[in-house]
């Protein structure tokens, strides 16, 4: 159901009307709002810069922005001398966007800043409008946010109660002093809720900050902040801008550990800072497209690059012969494999590294003659060239499925890089992939992102 489309139907072409309404939207999707703009407007301009548009027509608009990124790779593999052009200047067949299951309230992790409100109130938790770069930063609520499910923008209000009765200030420059910081709320849909504090503890002593953890907890569990009914509250003393658990361990104050989510019929426990896509409706159609895509069999080794808590992974173990799931996230591989002996899955492996580290000498023990299916999803950066190269000179990897929720950045780099010739001189021996079908999801409802899943065989 997901790949049938009748000839002739291209349900992506723009009419002329809907030309027209974009093109008056432009500023808006560029995220840039009209004098006289309230805060709210602009906020979801920047952030949800398609949110004024018909569901279908956001649709719309972002398969013409997939089919420029197709253009833009067949261009640059032209001008390695390999001519994979298709009808419209396209390197491979383009599926029509899959549209999301539900398109509002759909995220299941918001992060919230602290800081300077429009009204100069310094303790406002929201989102940010404005850069650093031309000093214009406000933090504005997002209440009005259509992507935000209520429960988020619950306990965000809730901690912004909190920090407003607390002696200490927000840290809005770390130089600058001040300790309350970001807020990280996820939910699931068996209705579980987990907020993160992350806290700046400057030149605070142990004694001091145990007051204020007991505070916090206070608040959230016979406090005005009970009314959020929290699952697990976390506490993180961080003094950077982003700490993994084992640079500044999440500290548990109140609840469970983890928080449960059910996908596709399996259940999956999530960690304070481990990978589970956003959007979880959208990731059961996602991961079913997967399935019909690797074309893995029972004789099949399945090799998960960037597989976070074993979604995927697992999703495909029941017909495949064995998984081998790889995450630079320790918490993550915890997670992986709890849900495999949890979900009575027995053929995965998972294992913790950063994959460049990993890869390079896990692969050559898979090189039997089974036929091996490789599926990576990276986070915006890519994947190192040297899991590229790992990858290309692995002669059983014949399928490869990458998942990009940004190809237009450095994934364009990673593909041009599985695309190109063997060169020595970068120790690319390996047969060059070919771009095969493109399929876009709308795991982003509202803004102008979509995860796109790039099929390659050699």
């Amino acid at each position: 159901v997901l790949f049938s489309s009748r000839a002739g139907q291209d349900r992506s072409l723009l009419t002329e009307k809907t030309a027209i309404k974009w093109k008056e939207k432009r500023k808006a999707r560029e995220g840039c709002s009209p004098p006289g703009s309230s805060w709210e407007e602009r906020l979801a301009n920047a952030v949800t810069p398609l949110w004024r548009l018909p569901y279908q027509e956001q649709l719309q608009v972002k398969y013409e922005n997939q089919r420029k990124i197709l253009k833009a790779l067949a261009s640059h593999l032209e001008e390695l001398g390999i001519d994979v052009q298709k009808p419209g200047g396209l390197c491979c067949p383009l599926q029509p966007v899959v549209p999301s299951p539900v398109i509002n309230g759909y995220r299941n992790k918001s992060t919230f800043s602290v800081n300077r409100g429009p009204d100069g109130n310094p303790k406002t938790v929201g989102l940010y409008v404005g850069t650093g770069r031309a000093r214009n930063i406000v933090c504005v609520k997002a209440n009005h946010m259509e992507n935000i499910p209520q429960k988020h923008k619950q306990v965000a209000q809730c901690y912004e109660e909190f920090i407003h009765g607390s002696p200490l200030d927000p840290c809005l420059l770390f130089h600058e002093g001040g300790h309350w910081r970001e807020l990280v709320v996820r939910t699931t849909s068996r209705g579980h809720t987990m907020a993160i504090v992350t806290f700046h503890p400057q030149e605070l002593g142990q004694e001091e900050l145990a007051i204020h953890k007991a505070l916090l907890k206070e608040f959230f569990t016979c406090g005005p902040g009970a009314v959020c009914d929290l699952t697990s509250l976390y506490f993180q003393e961080s003094t950077m801008t982003r700490c993994s658990h084992e640079q500044s361990p999440f500290q548990l104050l109140h609840g469970e550990p983890h928080i449960f989510e059910e996908v596709l019929g399996l259940k999956f426990r999530i960690s304070p800072d481990a990978f589970f896509q956003v959007n979880t409706g959208g990731a059961e159609v996602l991961y079913q497209a997967v399935r019909e895509l690797s074309q893995a069999g029972e004789d099949t080794i399945f090799l998960d690059i960037c597989c976070g808590t074993g979604t995927i992974s697992l999703c495909l173990a029941h017909q495949v012969s064995k998984v081998i799931g790889v995450e630079v996230m320790e918490k993550a591989i915890e997670d992986a494999r709890w849900n495999a002996a949890f979900n009575g899955i027995s053929n995965c492996e998972f294992h913790s590294g950063k994959a460049e580290v990993v890869l390079p000498r896990l692969l050559p023990s898979w090189e039997d003659g089974r036929p091996l299916v490789a599926v990576v999803n990276p986070s915006r950066a890519g994947l190192h060239y040297r899991v590229v190269r790992a990858v290309r000179n692995c002669t059983s990897i014949r399928r490869l499925l990458y998942i990009s929720c940004k190809p237009e950045g450095e994934a364009m780099r990673n593909f041009v890089e599985l695309c190109c010739p063997p060169d020595p001189r970068k120790k690319l021996s390996g047969e060059p992939f070919v771009p095969r079908l493109a399929l876009p999801f709308d795991m982003f409802p509202h803004t102008a992102h979509c995860e796109l899943v790039l099929l390659f065989t050699r």
